[in-house]
């Protein structure tokens, strides 16, 4: 089951070519990521858990990064992109610049790293 690579076959342009960018930038980053699914949503996981997902939306894009810690802590990254307390909405008009995804999934990919380690 490859549920982030069968949501991105069945997108049309230009969300096909979004979502695989950021799927392959993330891959790039955390190369042991799995594709699985997290709170319903195809995503990529680290550990078990979800690391990041983007989906498409009425008005764009949104990106998960499963965390509310993350987006709170990276607020200045994400410049004047609207965001909720578990996501990042960008379009193509006004990308997410890569600079701020980077950080978002290493922040991520840290605080699951951190809750796992304290744990084993």
């Amino acid at each position: 089951m490859q549920p982030v690579t069968d949501l991105i076959a069945g997108l049309d342009e230009p969300a096909r070519s979004v979502l695989e960018g950021w799927r392959s930038r993330a891959l790039e980053l955390v190369p042991d990521a799995l594709e699985g699914v997290s709170y319903g949503m195809p995503a990529l996981l680290h550990r078990g858990k979800g690391l990041v997902a983007v989906a498409v939306t009425a008005s764009g894009y949104s990106l998960y990064p499963f965390s509310g810690q993350v987006i709170a802590a990276l607020g200045d990254a994400l410049g004047d992109l609207p965001r909720s307390k578990g996501a990042v909405s960008f379009t193509d008009a006004r990308p997410l610049p890569r600079s701020a995804f980077d950080a978002i999934v290493r922040a991520r990919r840290d605080e699951i790293d951190a809750a796992l380690d304290r744990t084993s």
